[in-house]
């Protein structure tokens, strides 16, 4: 029986280990290096790192559109 929930443990670790993997993959950095880590170390460390990490897949176009959308929703609120 204990067994069964050391590999329900490892089987869980290893699904929670994708999670940082796909978010790092879609900021444009390596999904097999956030999953070896994120395997290796902690899934929960990788999941906070790819959190905070910033998009490289973001443009200079998308970053003016941001501010811009910013700065109406500023004007907006003091109006």
């Amino acid at each position: 029986m204990h067994s069964f929930y050391a590999i329900l443990g490892i089987v869980l670790w290893v699904v929670l280990a994708f999670w940082p993997a796909v978010i790092a993959k879609r900021k444009g950095y390596s999904f097999a290096l956030f999953l070896i880590v994120s395997l290796v170390i902690s899934w929960l460390i990788g999941l906070i790192v790819a959190l905070v990490l910033k998009d490289k897949n973001q443009t200079a176009a998308s970053k003016a559109n941001d501010k811009a959308v910013d700065a109406i929703l500023e004007k907006e609120e003091n109006s």
